[in-house]
């Protein structure tokens, strides 16, 4: 078991007045944050967001708190160990990164409050008994949203018209509603949607090969811990195949996909944070709404369109928030 605590700074020193003339010093108690992580905190992508959106809460660790991490080096069946250690060490509050981390945070403790960011919906997962009332002793954010997967489909088809047959590549183990919204809003477009399972990323271009196979002309990925890990891979087949590729998030189209929508990750990180604050300030988690994206964003990769033989629409460029070149 691998651990990694950053703990470093002098205490405050607090001055107390005693019953008795003499004045005695305490030094104060720093709140404690856990982190529990899935990779690690150089690999993940949302702990940088995470550090500087709780630096511009005014929490700088060593100094005025201490943040504590355990993570799994991508080796799933480490967690539960790693939450068990975490809340062993009794920090005020728990930060969990991920749908596959914060169950485990979740069975750990009844008690430690717990913040989540995931891409999963917490009420699945049996982490809230509602979004608007999660209840118990953990909150957060998701970045589902249920009308994200159907204009999903709709821009992607703007930007690909040619697309006919969508392949929609999921990791089953990843609790969301993405497949049954999208395939009602396919039969709308009039597309084909063929759902694609990821099992094993080992065998990642042969499920995707014998999807293609089966005449596939474009392929929709659900994000996913081991999609997005796999991120390099599934657009390198794509665009190698000339299969047009819409994500998630904006990480896809920085990577080389066509075209993606959906929320800025660092906002919600930003929101977790605040609950974090909260949190520590006294608040209690099953009292604070799960938070879902309000704001989306359109990514577009117009190097990629080219090399697709794609022409965008100007109309549509000029609605994207970014356009990649």
């Amino acid at each position: 078991m691998l651990r990694r605590e950053f703990i470093a700074g002098t205490a405050t020193i607090a001055s107390l007045a005693w019953p008795f003339p003499a004045h005695a010093q305490q030094a104060a108690r720093r709140p404690r944050v856990g982190v529990l992580i899935y990779s690690t905190p150089e690999r993940d992508p949302n702990t940088k967001a995470f550090l500087e959106s709780f630096r511009q809460l005014g929490y700088i660790d060593g100094q005025n708190v201490t943040i504590e991490y355990r993570y799994a080096e991508g080796r799933p069946e480490r967690l539960p160990e790693l939450a068990t250690d975490l809340v062993r060490g009794k920090p005020d509050v728990i930060f969990a990164l991920g749908g596959d981390v914060t169950p485990h945070a979740a069975k750990a403790t009844q008690t430690i409050p717990i913040i989540y960011t995931i891409s999963a919906d917490p009420v699945q997962l049996g982490l809230a008994a509602s979004l608007a009332k999660p209840g118990g002793n953990s909150t957060g954010v998701t970045l589902l949203s249920d009308q994200l997967a159907a204009k999903r489909l709709e821009i992607f088809k703007e930007a690909a018209p040619r697309i006919s047959r969508v392949a929609l590549l999921r990791d089953p183990s990843h609790v969301d509603n993405e497949m049954p919204v999208a395939q009602r809003a396919a039969k709308a477009l009039q597309l084909e949607l063929q759902p694609v399972e990821m099992h094993d990323p080992a065998g990642l271009e042969q499920t995707l090969e014998t999807a293609r196979q089966a005449n596939i002309d474009s392929v929709y990925v659900v994000s996913s811990r081991h999609t997005v890990a796999n991120a390099e891979r599934i657009i390198a087949y794509a665009n190698r195949h000339s299969l047009p590729l819409v994500g998630g998030w904006g990480a896809w189209v920085q990577a080389g996909g066509l075209v993606s929508y959906g929320p800025n990750v660092t906002d919600m990180i930003r929101l977790a944070s605040k609950y974090l604050d909260e949190v520590l300030k006294g608040a209690k988690p099953g009292n604070l709404p799960v938070q879902q994206p309000t704001r989306f964003e359109l990514l577009v990769n117009l190097k990629t369109a080219k090399e697709l033989g794609l022409n965008i629409p100007e109309s549509f460029l000029l609605r994207a928030d970014k356009v990649i070149e």
